[in-house]
């Protein structure tokens, strides 16, 4: 199966610089792995009223991503804490 294209919200990089350098790559490591599993996977949606996004749990951390099939995309909105203050909407 083909990988789908990754793309992220410019406020990813603020998003990953919270973790520490080895959560980082790991968490930007499993970008990749999911824009190379998006067939293979279940895709949590994270609520009702936001059709589309889905989040991903790595270790205490939620990769926040829609996925559009036709362009072959998954684009990276947010990556937080579970702990953290959520951000305000606008991405």
């Amino acid at each position: 199966m083909p990988w789908f294209r990754l793309t992220f919200r410019p406020d990813v990089v603020t998003d990953l610089s919270a973790a520490d350098p080895i959560m980082a790559q790991r968490l930007f490591d499993k970008t990749k792995w999911l824009a190379s599993n998006v067939e293979n996977l279940r895709h949590e949606p994270v609520a009702p009223d936001l059709p589309g996004i889905h989040k991903y749990a790595v270790g205490d951390w939620r990769i926040f991503y829609s996925i559009d099939r036709a362009e072959q995309l998954v684009d990276i909105h947010h990556i937080q804490h579970r702990q953290a203050p959520v951000r305000p909407s606008g991405t």
